[in-house]
């Protein structure tokens, strides 16, 4: 199979050669741009403002050529496989390839305890109460290699490093909040990182789509806000990017179709537009051909054992749950459909198909040194 993500030139690299800068081991080739800058102007602060699902073709759409975020693009380069959070802001937050820290997508499945879970959530999917499962968080603690650089920073250098998310214990109230603590970091003493992650646009697309007018002033509101950050900090380089891009799409109900649940073992996985299968032993050559009937024009399908030696996870080690993770065939989209089956949500904009809109994110450079 023809693997689109580069994985020389990704959200993985990028988090080496920050890696790099900040004396820490790293695992994957360094991006020698970065390198260069980082040695060159030495800051005193590095941020990353990692916007969710502020893809390139959506950006290219929305901002004008003049517009702050634009005229700062380095380059585009490709998020990891799948394009989604789960995967990709895992990437990006340790600079390891999903392959390695076995977080694959929204929704996996864990062998040891044998369900479907919900990977940030820890809850079954299907279960719209989302009740947390304690065998959930223990099975990933176990396998799933998750431990930031911001983390290994704080423990393993003489710098510092920081976290910035809107949930958990620590969170920021909302974007005003966010980059106001940025700020305030960027003026204390030492050398650091900072990595910050907002919702959006990703939350509003999936509801709204994204071409919406509440996504474009989203959009706008963050190039803005953005623009106003830089002005404020000095001995400072801020890296803008995405996890993924985002695609409009039409819904399709995997239970409109019996005779393909017919053949399914278990809960759909990975996400709609990446689509787990783990199918009856007996009755694969009749799932393939079923498959193909109905959804070969909006699907391409590959074996397991196609997705393995092709490294579309990314090359690494891989981590010890991930070949049990994946089902017998995975079906990547490649038009504007998703596949949904139980605990599936329906959204008006989705992500990690294969289309350029999803997989290409940008890679904003400002320097401010």
């Amino acid at each position: 199979m023809l693997v689109k993500n580069n994985y020389n030139e990704c959200l993985t690299n990028l988090a080496c050669s920050i890696r790099k800068y900040f004396e820490l081991e790293y695992k994957h080739n360094t991006l020698s741009y970065i390198d260069e800058l980082l040695e060159t102007k030495k800051p005193k602060n590095v941020i990353t403002i990692l916007c969710d699902g502020m893809g390139s073709k959506i950006i290219d759409r929305v901002l004008d050529k003049n517009s702050f975020l634009i005229e700062n693009r380095f380059k585009d380069i490709t998020t990891v496989f799948p394009a989604t959070t789960v995967a990709a802001t895992t990437s990006m937050m340790t600079g390891l390839n999903p392959v390695e820290s076995g977080m694959l997508g929204w929704d996996m499945y864990f062998k040891e305890i044998d369900k479907t879970i919900t990977t940030f959530l820890n809850s079954e999917k299907g279960d719209f109460e989302y009740k947390t499962l304690q065998e959930a968080i223990d099975f990933k603690e176990k396998h799933m290699k998750t431990k930031s650089i911001m983390e290994e920073i704080s423990e393993k250098t003489e710098y510092s490093g920081y976290t910035l998310f809107p949930f958990g214990d620590s969170a920021y109230n909302d974007l005003d909040d966010m980059f106001n603590i940025i700020e305030e970091k960027c003026n204390e003493e030492g050398k650091k990182y900072i990595y910050a992650y907002s919702t959006e646009p990703d939350s509003t697309m999936h509801e709204l789509g994204t071409d919406s007018n509440e996504a474009k002033e989203l959009i706008l509101d963050l190039n803005k806000r953005i623009e106003n950050l830089s002005l404020k900090v000095k001995d400072t380089i801020i890296f803008v990017v995405a996890d993924h891009g985002h695609k409009n799409i039409i819904n399709i109900d995997l239970n409109e179709y019996p005779d393909v649940v017919e053949c399914l073992v278990r809960n759909t996985s990975i996400e709609p537009r990446a689509v787990n299968f783990f199918i009856k032993e007996d009755i694969k050559d009749k799932f393939v051909e079923l498959f193909n009937k109905y959804f070969s024009n909006d699907f391409e399908l590959y074996t397991k054992e196609d997705i393995i030696n092709s490294k579309l996870f990314g090359d690494g080690e891989e981590n010890e749950i991930f070949r049990d993770s994946l089902g017998d065939y995975l079906a990547i989209a490649t038009s504007d459909k998703t596949l949904l089956y139980i605990g599936s949500e329906i959204l008006k904009s989705h992500h990690a198909g294969y289309t350029d809109d999803e997989i290409f994110v940008p890679l904003i450079v400002i320097d401010r040194c």
